[in-house]
C-alpha cells in the first residue's frame, strides 16, 4: 500500500480510504491511485490486516440449516448488507438437534470475526459469555438462553393468530394445527396463537386436530391421513413451518382425501404458483437479515452503552387461494392477529 501511495503521490491513508470506496475521496485523486493499484497489480492482504487489527473483516452466521428457504433468504440478506462494509459472510449449519451448536459456533469465533449472527437450536448459549467483550453478537428467530444478548424475533404469535382469525373468518371451525417440534420456540409461539384465536372466537380446542410432525415427510402425511379420514376431520389446516408446509401439500393434493383450506406459516418460492395458491403468514426474512446486520455493524462501531434489546417484527398475512377452499361464506372477514397485517397477493 506504501508503494500504491507513493507512485499515486497519495498518503497510504488515502489509498485505504479508495479500496473502501469513500466517497469523500475526490475523482482526481480516485483515477490516480486507480491507476497506480493497476499498474502494481496491488491487492490487500487480508491476513496481513487481522494480524495488525486482530480481527478478521468479517462477520459469522450460524442457522439450523442453509438450505432451508428462511434461513437461506435471512443470510443473503446479511451477505448484502455486509458486502457495503466490505466485511466478508463465512456461514455454517447447526444441525437442529442441539448437540452441533458449541462446537460450529466456536469454530467461527476462532477465526476472531467482527460479529457473529446466530439461531440458537441448544438449550443453552451461556459458553458464548468469554467471547461478549470482544465480539459483537445478535441471535436471530430465537432469543439465547442464558445469556443477556441482542435478538431480532418475528411476531409469531401475532401471525399465528392472524392465519387462524382469517381461517375462522371463512367460516372454519375445526381447524388443524400441524408443526415441527415443541421444542422450537417458534412452533411453541405460533401454537399460543392458534389457542387464542380459537379461544376468542369461542371455539373449544381439539387436542386431537395439534400434531407435532417434526416436519419429516413421512409423519406429516401419516398425520393428514389419520386427520382427514374420521368422521370428525378439520376443513382447515394451520400449517405452522414452512418445511412442513412443502411435505404436506403433496399429501392434500393427493387422492382419496376431502379438500381442506389451509394457510402456512412462511412463504416459499412455488407457493403462490400452486393451484389453489397458497395462502400464506409471510415473515419476510430478508427483513430480518437486514435489521440483524444492521444492528450488528451498529455494536461494533459503538460498543459503548450498548444494552441487549431484543426486537419484533410484525409480519403479515398474504391471502390468496388456499384459505378459501370450501368456504362457505363468500365475504369473509379478514381477521388479524396482534402486531400483524393482511394484504391480498396481487393487491
Amino acid at each position: 500500500m506504501r508503494e500504491v501511495a507513493s507512485l499515486a503521490g497519495v498518503s497510504p491513508k488515502t489509498v485505504s480510504r479508495v479500496m473502501r470506496h469513500d466517497r469523500y475521496v475526490s475523482d482526481d485523486v480516485r483515477q490516480r491511485v486507480e491507476r497506480a493499484i493497476a499498474e502494481l497489480h496491488y491487492v490487500p492482504n487480508a491476513l496481513a490486516r487481522t494480524f495488525r487489527q486482530g480481527r478478521d473483516a468479517a462477520i459469522g452466521v450460524a442457522v439450523p440449516d442453509i438450505s432451508d428457504p428462511f434461513f437461506a433468504a435471512v443470510t443473503h440478506a446479511v451477505e448484502q448488507v455486509a458486502r457495503t462494509r466490505g466485511v466478508a459472510v463465512f456461514v455454517t449449519s447447526l444441525g437442529t438437534d442441539g448437540q452441533n451448536e458449541r462446537a460450529a459456533v466456536e469454530a467461527l469465533l476462532a477465526r476472531q470475526l467482527t460479529g457473529l449472527i446466530s439461531t440458537p437450536v441448544a438449550a443453552d448459549q451461556s459458553y458464548l459469555r468469554p467471547w461478549q467483550d470482544s465480539t459483537a453478537m445478535i441471535f436471530i428467530d430465537r432469543r439465547p438462553r442464558r445469556l443477556a444478548a441482542e435478538s431480532v424475533v418475528q411476531d409469531d404469535r401475532g401471525g399465528g393468530y392472524a392465519a387462524v382469525a382469517h381461517l375462522i373468518g371463512h367460516g372454519h371451525r375445526r381447524i388443524a394445527f400441524i408443526g415441527d417440534r415443541l421444542a422450537v420456540p417458534t412452533i411453541q409461539r405460533r401454537l399460543d396463537g392458534y389457542r387464542a384465536a380459537l379461544k376468542d372466537s369461542g371455539i373449544a380446542e381439539d387436542p386431537r386436530l395439534v400434531r407435532m410432525s417434526g416436519a419429516v415427510d413421512e409423519r406429516v402425511a401419516a398425520d393428514v391421513h389419520g386427520l382427514l379420514d374420521g368422521p370428525d376431520a378439520p376443513t382447515a389446516v394451520f400449517c405452522a413451518d414452512i418445511n412442513s408446509a412443502i411435505a404436506l401439500i403433496p399429501v392434500l393434493h393427493g387422492p382419496g382425501l376431502p379438500e381442506v383450506a389451509l394457510v402456512s406459516f412462511g412463504d416459499f418460492p412455488i407457493a403462490a404458483s400452486l393451484q389453489p395458491s397458497l395462502t400464506v403468514v409471510d415473515q419476510d426474512p430478508a427483513a430480518i437479515g437486514r435489521f440483524a446486520a444492521t444492528r450488528l455493524f451498529d455494536r461494533h462501531d459503538h460498543p459503548e452503552g450498548q444494552v441487549p434489546r431484543s426486537a419484533v417484527l410484525p409480519v403479515g398475512l398474504v391471502v390468496r387461494d388456499s384459505c378459501a377452499v370450501g368456504d362457505s361464506d363468500q365475504h369473509p372477514l379478514p381477521a388479524t392477529g396482534a402486531g400483524s397485517s393482511v394484504r391480498v397477493a396481487g393487491a
